[in-house]
């Protein structure tokens, strides 16, 4: 149903690639104004029909900045994340502490100052406004080797969602976390592209990627984007503090 989003004004970070790219395009479609960002402004272009600014979500002083800019929106998708390979005995102090920067930080800064001019809007518009956290299914879902500061961060993504929930379930403003299994994207490829040369083969080490999903495949981005579509609509007003895994199984 095209035009769901009509109206409704979106922040997407992350937005240049990946399941950033395809959540942008996914609301624009769907009629949504979308402010689009990213570390890299090049990443955006060709991204037709969004409002492209560049922006470091490491940053709350530009985080601020570009939520006083925007103003008041009804859509928050909160995308940047990194990817740590490692247990704890591979992982330093500033291999976790970027961890939860990027993952966890950033999210707590876009969500705090664009918050008040989302609650502002819900009560504008008689509407609830929505956040999307993406999680992953390396996270509380489930334990995956290697992952250690990933999943630990991703847990605590999971843990933020739910606790914005609560504190704003009468106020007009749902928050609900995505929690995807292994899809295709450019930092996904980078990693096969690592681990290939670790293990002396890439068709290895994507051969891993793709047993570990039950579906026997690795995703596309674009399949993640409807689930977001749908939890930023008014047809999710009584979905709140949900997780939703969009992961081929991978949490069975």
């Amino acid at each position: 149903m095209a035009g769901r989003l009509k109206g409704k004004i979106a922040v997407v970070t992350a937005a240049g690639q990946g399941i950033g790219r395809a959540i942008a395009e996914a609301l624009v479609a769907e009629g949504a104004t979308v402010y689009a960002s990213d570390i890299s402004r090049d990443k955006l272009e060709g991204l037709a029909r969004a409002k492209k600014a560049k922006l470091d979500v490491l940053s709350t002083r530009a985080v601020d900045a570009y939520a006083d800019k925007i103003g008041p929106v009804d859509i928050l998708v909160n995308v940047a994340g990194y990817v740590h390979h490692g247990t704890v005995l591979t992982t330093d102090d500033k291999d976790w502490d970027f961890s939860f920067d990027l993952n966890v930080k950033s999210m707590h800064r876009t969500i705090k100052a664009f918050v008040p001019g989302m609650l502002a809007r819900a009560r504008e518009t008689g509407k609830t406004t929505s956040i999307v956290n993406i999680a992953s299914g390396a996270s509380s879902v489930r334990g995956i080797p290697n992952r250690y500061a990933y999943g630990a961060s991703k847990a605590a993504v999971i843990g933020l969602t739910k606790a914005v929930a609560a504190d704003f379930i009468r106020d007009g403003l749902r928050c609900n976390a995505v929690a995807p299994g292994t899809f295709r994207s450019p930092s996904w490829e980078d990693r096969v592209e690592t681990l290939g040369k670790e293990w002396g083969s890439k068709e290895k080490a994507l051969e891993m990627f793709v047993q570990r999903q039950p579906m026997g495949r690795v995703a596309d981005a674009a399949e993640i984007a409807p689930v977001v579509v749908y939890l930023a609509s008014d047809e999710a007003a009584f979905t709140t503090g949900t997780v939703i895994s969009v992961d081929g199984g991978f949490s069975l």
